[in-house]
């Protein structure tokens, strides 16, 4: 029996990242930046005002109080995206939209709150100090800055930045095409009712979900023909379109023999038992003139997301160019006993929360049987107990990893 870590070895020793591609910023939102963007103009563009407000001279109003106000006359005004330049005389005032240009010799902005009047004379009751309430030139991002570094996530802050520094397309790692396919003849489709002895396809669709969450382009081909020679032409036809394929319902047993049969000219599939529990049964090799990564997962649901989770999310986080493939692990005091088969590394839902102390705690959830998709849903972590560890008692810490984040 082969070790999670040989397996997992084994995996991403083929991992590669696709080349990077130029995409609209619109469609780069969560993908890892493949060059560095650099500014080639100041940001903001012009000083500008940062508030509706006056644009002065600050030595103009610098004896401003309540009490002895300082009266401007008010020379124009300035909407934001104006382009008629202004030029500021001393002892006058423009008034200024937020965003708006700052008038010549303008060096500050009194905003509407520190005066009274308005219309064609206005009295400034506050001073203000050269620079308030403005928005300087290249304050933000200067002309050479590295606006987006390479390796850098694109979230919506990135995408907002490359748009104010005038980018609309940017080179990034490309999402991996990703093909999910089930096999089985007790599968049905959700949209169909089940008959006697048939159960729903719920693989191929919390697959693809899976796959979405991990970052690929996922693709649910949905259930595949029993027929041979058509599931040969079906794998085929995605290996042209994927950088990953999964087919779920093959992983051991007669069922996988007759998948690896029906592959067999497109490459080798390395039927294999891992030490693991759930998801024992697994497949893998490389298919297709691309060699094309492909595994056989199990056709349990909970244990073909856990295959999934701990051997192929990995593989995708490294072709989108992650630096470190793995979700994040912390130390958790366990509050119930826990048993585990020797010779086995054993994962286990979990419900993981803090206590007063701000200390981490888990809950099991669904002991270890491996039907038990409920528990999975309800599950934030998965629980890792090592192949050395055969009981651990309550209180004492255990390894977990964090599942997805819900909102």
């Amino acid at each position: 029996m082969r070790s999670v870590a040989e397996q997992l070895e084994r995996v991403l020793a083929i991992a590669v990242t696709p080349p990077p591609v130029r995409t609209a910023i619109s469609e780069a939102q969560g993908l890892l930046c493949a060059e560095e963007v650099v500014a080639s103009s100041a940001l903001p563009a012009f000083d500008q005002a940062a508030v509706d407000g006056y644009a002065v001279r600050s030595v103009d109003v610098a004896i401003a109080a309540e009490g002895h106000p300082v009266v401007l006359p008010v020379v124009g005004e300035i909407e934001a995206g104006a382009r008629t330049p202004h030029r500021l005389q001393p002892n006058q005032t423009v008034y200024v939209a937020t965003g708006a240009a700052l008038p010549t010799l303008a060096d500050a902005v009194v905003p509407r709150s520190h005066t009274q009047g308005g219309g064609a004379r206005v009295s400034v009751i506050k001073p203000v100090e050269s620079g308030s309430y403005v928005r300087r030139t290249g304050e933000d991002v200067q002309p050479g800055d590295v606006a987006v570094r390479l390796g850098a996530f694109i979230g919506a802050a990135q995408v907002g930045l490359l748009a104010a520094v005038g980018r609309d397309k940017v080179l990034v790692h490309p999402r991996p095409r990703l093909s999910i396919i089930s096999v089985g003849d007790e599968l049905v489709d959700v949209a169909r009712t089940p008959g006697p002895g048939q159960v729903y396809d719920v693989n191929s669709f919390a697959l693809a979900a899976a796959a979405r969450d991990a970052g690929a382009d996922a693709t649910r081909i949905g259930i595949a023909p029993s027929d041979p020679r058509r599931l040969r032409e079906l794998v085929e036809a995605r290996l042209l379109v994927s950088e990953v394929v999964l087919i779920s319902g093959a992983a051991g047993g007669r069922s996988a023999e007759l998948v690896v049969e029906a592959l067999a000219d497109l490459g080798t599939l390395d039927l294999t038992r891992v030490a693991m529990q759930p998801g024992s049964a697994q497949g893998f090799g490389l298919l297709g003139t691309d060699r094309v990564p492909t595994f056989l997962l199990p056709a349990n649901p909970v244990s073909a997301l856990v295959v999934f989770e701990v051997v192929v999310r990995p593989l995708i986080r490294i072709m989108l160019g992650r630096a470190n493939p793995y979700r994040r692990t912390v130390m958790a005091r366990c509050l119930e006993p826990i048993t585990s088969p020797p010779g086995r590394r054993q994962f286990l839902r979990g419900q993981l929360m803090r206590d007063d102390e701000d200390e981490y705690l888990v809950h099991v959830l669904g002991g270890s049987g491996t039907h038990l998709l409920a528990s999975l849903a309800e599950a934030n972590c998965l629980v890792l107990i090592d192949e050395e560890t055969t009981a651990v008692p309550v209180g004492h810490e255990v390894p977990v990893s964090f599942l997805a984040q819900r909102a």
